[in-house]
């Protein structure tokens, strides 16, 4: 299959791997499906069917022309877990993607069999975006690929991680450029994160949930995580000591063992 298909029939580019449960990775701005990595994906593919998948107008895909919100996005998400074959999906948002995630498990619950979300918030008045998220948001816009590089490497991992692995840099680039994503998609992605607020329905959710954040995050802090807690009570919370953005890159044992805990409680 070359695509899978989204809200509407829009097709949407994916890579698919390994064997067990279903497991939909849900990417953050800007990101597209290289962005998991091979180090986290090869820990998860022995016991999930995984299916990742680009956003609409990244990548592959049809193009996105017009705004849209993070539920629209769930209506992608949802389409995505019909088209890949499933009746549902654990599933684990990132970020933008971990807003997703949200409305998913929110708008479509039957598709849902638990969620993790790593290194994002409920929106609001209480949510905290950190400037370094502007920053990098304004280096994409600027449309010099070589200081959004430099901004979105330094915003997504530690500087703990950064000096520790000597080529981190280069992979990042590697990475980030192995698939387009249009300047205005981003754009249009960061506004539709400003506008995301699940504040007052994370009660509802019935599924397991799990919190994953780097107390490192130089976009979204890890206080959000505190607050997602605390919207709901029954979620777990898993803290990465002087993690970035990217706590899956940083320590992808612990991660794909998290989400083999949750899926198997």
């Amino acid at each position: 299959m070359d695509f899978l298909t989204g809200a509407g029939g829009r097709r949407l580019d994916y890579v698919r791997r390994g064997r067990g449960e279903p497991l939909l990775l849900i990417q953050g701005m800007a990101g597209h499906h290289a962005m998991w990595g091979d180090e986290l994906l090869s820990r998860l593919e022995d016991r999930f069917d995984i299916v990742a998948y680009d956003h609409r107008g990244v990548g592959r895909g049809d193009r996105a022309d017009e705004p849209f919100t993070v539920a629209d996005l769930a209506d992608d998400a949802a389409a995505v877990i019909a088209s890949a074959g499933w009746a549902s999906a654990h599933v684990f948002g990132i970020s933008l993607g971990g807003m997703v995630a949200q409305e998913l498990v929110l708008r479509h619950p039957d598709t849902v069999r638990s969620v993790a979300l790593g290194c994002t918030w409920a929106g609001g008045a209480s949510g905290v975006i950190a400037e370094t998220s502007r920053d990098m948001v304004d280096a994409i816009a600027s449309r010099d690929v070589e200081r959004g590089l430099r901004i979105s490497f330094e915003a997504n991992l530690s500087p703990r991680y950064a000096a520790a692995v000597p080529d981190a840099q280069e992979v990042y680039r590697r990475r980030a450029l192995a698939v387009k994503v249009p300047v205005p998609v981003v754009l249009m992605q960061w506004q539709a994160a400003k506008a995301h607020d699940t504040t007052e329905r994370l009660g509802a959710i019935a599924v397991p949930v799990l919190i994953l954040h780097g107390t490192a995050d130089a976009e979204i802090p890890v206080e959000n995580a505190q607050r997602l807690s605390s919207l709901m009570p029954a979620a777990k919370v898993e803290l990465f000591d002087d993690a970035g953005h990217l706590f899956w890159w940083e320590d992808p044992d612990r991660t794909a063992t998290l989400l083999v805990t949750l899926t198997t409680a």
